[in-house]
């Protein structure tokens, strides 16, 4: 393998740093392609080095042979594809040999001009089977297929910038500086530790059993870039990242931020990992149980065998020029305040131990955590981001025909939650008022907020694509529960007193709706008391959830 270079980016500045300037004057005269969250990820670890020995996106003979055989056209290995997927419409706007700047979407800056090698459409079965194993759950299965471009780019990248960030900048070394800095420290050994988890005791007594056995230095290096969907927030992990650096000795461990987007391919990743972190100037790397795997789909199947990963990393660690170092489960000991790896307590011994389930459990509950499984710090900066579900917002979103009973049952529900202690804020949006387009960052921001959002939809009726968007959104602020109104048609008829059915609206209304199938709560509102025994029954699921307490 070869050794990393500096970076496009800064090989560019060695070289020469007027060419920039020509550089950016060029990208003034420019087609531009405004690049996705994943893209800015990978672009940025190409024009940093992280990537190397990569110098653009993938060609397609690139790309066929990295599905297929895990190596460039050049023979040095890589494992995952690193593709600038675009629509097909967007694919007839350019031309092989064009040059096109690529841009930042939150700011417009150039980061990089791309030399248009080639534009081909991939044969994502192949990708998804070779790559990810096939299995149509797999979260990058359904990126691949649900939100990447039918078209790939390829090309060489002439950089312009690096992507810009405003936070945790102290911790957001390039390989180049980190290797630099190793060298200046005299670590000659660096044990490198991959997370998009919070730490806790656990990670820190592991890591250090590393740097022991090997006599090497730590790099804390956690990914920062996109990750799996439902994983807590970066900002939320940096923080615990930083309590937990100073509970090594001192001198021993180094932070540092990954802006990778994982892909979740399990062994495949766990290589690119490996490549990456030689790349950063780690000479070991610590690979666990099931690393970078998604976990199981729907039906409990493992997308990936518990140790495939360590498996495949061994197999090329001489070519990839790093040791590496197998995750060791730890457990704790309460008779002897300590933890161990689980395979030297002796059988009948005494252990505890708390699942990542159990956690989210007592986080949402507002349950103990104990100080043996983590730090108080830890535990305070976890309850600030995710405290428990009395505190937490949530959307109640009421579904069904026009006059099916939306609105009183709104009305009532408003009233009633807000007659419970707790002060929680509770918001009434009805669907009409608000622009379809802006329901789900409004409700979310609110959820986000703490406040309890109840959604009429009445004559707004939403399509099905337009409410899952609603959901997906809402749900990653905080919960969202569906009421679905089941008052028959001929009742809601009954009730219109302004001949809404009978006009275009109407008619577009019902051929709309549809009732949502697997909604948490269903209610007809037909009979004169089914009001209370609706309120009665939304009250006490939201009770049992843990959003009151009585």
């Amino acid at each position: 393998m070869l050794a990393p270079h500096g970076g496009i980016l800064q090989d560019l500045i060695a070289r020469d740093a007027s060419k920039r300037d020509e550089l950016l004057a060029e990208a003034a005269t420019l087609k531009s392609i405004n690049l996705t969250d994943r893209q800015l990820c990978d672009i940025e670890l190409i024009l940093n080095g992280g990537f190397s020995p990569l110098t653009g996106f993938n060609t397609e003979k690139d790309y066929q042979s990295i599905c297929n055989d895990m190596r460039l056209v050049s023979g040095q290995i890589w494992s995952i594809p690193i593709t600038l997927d675009v629509s097909e419409e967007t694919s007839k706007q350019f031309s092989i040999g064009e040059r096109v700047v690529l841009r930042d979407p939150r700011d417009d800056a150039p980061l990089a001009i791309i030399s248009i090698a080639d534009i081909y459409k991939p044969n994502k079965d192949e990708e998804a089977k070779n790559v990810f194993r096939g299995d149509p759950e797999h979260p990058a299965i359904r990126y691949l297929f649900d939100t990447a471009g039918d078209y790939y780019i390829g090309g060489d990248l002439d950089a312009i910038n690096l992507p810009k960030h405003y936070d945790y900048t102290e911790f957001r070394k390039t390989p180049a500086q980190l290797r630099s800095e190793f060298q200046s420290r005299h670590w000659n050994k660096v044990v490198a530790f991959q997370t998009r988890n919070p730490m806790h005791r656990a990670h820190r007594e592991l890591t250090v059993r590393a740097a022991k056995d090997k006599l090497a230095n730590i790099l804390i290096h956690p990914v920062v870039g996109m990750t799996k969907p439902g994983d807590i927030d970066h900002h939320t992990r940096v923080k615990v990242y930083q309590e937990i650096i100073k509970k090594y000795p001192n001198g021993m461990a180094k932070l540092s931020l990954l802006p990778l987007a994982m892909r979740m391919a399990g062994d495949r990743e766990a290589v690119w990992h490996a490549i990456i972190r030689k790349n950063y100037g780690a000479s070991h790397f610590i690979v666990g149980r099931d690393h970078a795997g998604p976990g199981s789909n729907s039906k409990g199947v493992d997308f990936y065998g518990p140790y495939d990963a360590q498996e495949l990393v061994e197999k090329y660690a001489r070519e990839l020029e790093i040791e590496v170092v197998p995750f060791r489960m730890v457990t704790y000991l309460p008779d002897e305040d300590r933890y161990s790896p689980i395979d030297l307590v002796p059988a009948g011994t005494k252990t505890c131990s708390i699942s990542g389930t159990e956690l989210r459990k007592r986080l949402r509950d507002g349950t103990d955590i104990p100080s043996w499984f983590s730090y108080p710090e830890v535990v305070k900066i976890l309850r600030t981001a995710h405290p428990p579900r009395v505190s937490q917002g949530f959307a109640l979103y009421l579904n069904g025909l026009p006059f099916s009973g939306i609105h009183a049952l709104s009305y009532a529900l408003q009233a009633t939650f807000n007659q419970f202690q707790g002060g929680r804020h509770i918001t009434l949006i009805d669907a009409e008022s608000v622009p379809t387009e802006s329901l789900p960052f409004v409700v979310s921001e609110l959820v986000r907020s703490g406040a309890g959002v109840i959604i009429a939809n009445a004559k707004e009726i939403l399509e099905a694509s337009k409410y899952n968007n609603l959901k997906k959104t809402v749900s990653k602020a905080g919960s969202f529960i569906t009421v679905s109104i089941e008052t028959s048609l001929d009742v809601c008829k009954s009730n219109d007193r302004s001949g809404y059915y009978s006009t275009e609206a109407g008619e577009k209304a019902l051929s709309v709706y549809k009732p949502i199938a697997d909604a948490e709560i269903k209610a007809d509102l037909s009979a004169e008391d089914s009001y209370n025994v609706a309120i009665q029954e939304i009250v006490l699921y939201l009770e049992v959830q843990g959003f009151f307490k009585f």
